[in-house]
């Protein structure tokens, strides 16, 4: 029964009919809607369920994968290992041999100074760095304590002179 356009025409009676029939539709739709939420709510839950259980079982599989293929797998068995040892003692063998080839070599490799002395005939100009005073601030006397020659090849035109450079006195 569809409402009429004008509520003013209607009787009470059917005035009532239509607010019962009103109320009759209403509840079957608070209903309907009780029922879909309940469907919602269950389907939630379920959807809830699946995903916990595709998480733990996406755990067990990547347990599982490591032990299966993690660092344990790939350990070496005992003959395996033997077999690595004799290698390496024999590596160990020749290298221990090459070494000893090469100590002498290495020796005497140090031994010899890097650089060649200049020429005895060259004429030789003595440069020093002496300090302006000899006096510590404390006032005593200052004394030499060592000293570093260098040569150094120095070119006029025409001439090559070797310049000794002695270091400047140092403190105590």
């Amino acid at each position: 029964m569809n409402p009429p356009a004008d509520l003013d025409d209607l009787s009470p009676e059917q005035l009532r009919a239509l607010a019962t029939q009103l109320l009759a539709e209403v509840r079957a739709k608070d209903q309907e809607v009780t029922e879909k939420r309940r469907e919602l709510d269950t389907l939630e839950r379920e959807l809830h369920y699946r995903q916990t259980r595709i998480d733990q079982l996406t755990h067990e599989i990547s347990v599982l994968r490591r032990q299966q293929f993690g660092r344990r797998s790939e350990q070496i068995n005992n003959e395996q290992m033997s077999l690595l040892d004799e290698a390496i003692d024999g590596d160990l063998a020749a290298i221990e041999i090459e070494l000893e080839e090469l100590e002498p070599a290495r020796k005497r490799r140090h031994e010899q100074p890097k650089r060649a002395p200049l020429s005895p005939h060259l004429p030789r100009v003595d440069v020093r760095h002496e300090p302006d005073n000899t006096v510590c601030q404390c006032g005593c006397e200052r004394v030499r304590i060592g000293e570093d020659i260098s040569e150094k090849l120095d070119y006029a035109p025409g001439v090559f002179t070797v310049e000794l450079r002695i270091p400047r006195q140092t403190e105590r």
